[in-house]
């Protein structure tokens, strides 16, 4: 705490909030109190994913298998790009599921905190809860996917 006099000499004190240097054991602990908050924002997002949609599952089998054919057709077919033996439509979709789980996950957790911010401002628990939520509902997303490959 650091005590700033002011032009009146009055003593005010300020307090000097900084961040912690690195992620520790202590948060891990902590993170893991929190394992059931941590199972129902999952299970709040894969309830709203899939009970709420006309396509529901079907859309985490049928996005990847369209790009897989898109890219099929387009660079194995039109700009013949090699795969080294493997049949071009299974080499793209396994590059494909990795390559959409990556980049839907870091979309959604980049936005999580957003649009969380009503239970973010309200209520203490560990932040890192949500965009772990948000990497495990596409965590299932993939393995729909995978089974299919």
């Amino acid at each position: 705490m650091i005590i700033l006099k002011n032009n009146m000499q009055e003593n005010i004190p300020i307090t000097i909030i900084r961040p912690k240097k690195l992620f520790s054991l202590k948060d891990i602990t902590e993170l893991w109190k929190y394992k059931e908050l941590l199972y129902f924002f999952t299970w709040r997002d894969l309830k709203v994913r899939y009970k709420q949609t006309i396509v529901g599952v079907g859309w985490a089998i049928f996005q990847p298998f369209m790009t897989m054919v898109v890219f099929s057709v387009f660079f194995g077919g039109l700009a013949k790009i090699p795969s080294d033996g493997i049949p071009y439509p299974i080499f793209v979709y396994t590059g494909l599921l990795f390559w959409q789980f990556f980049s839907s996950a870091l979309g959604d957790t980049s936005n999580c905190l957003i649009a969380n911010q009503a239970i973010i401002t309200k209520v203490y628990f560990p932040r890192l809860i949500l965009p772990l939520s948000s990497v495990l509902t596409k965590l299932v997303d993939f393995v729909i996917a995978a089974i299919i490959l």
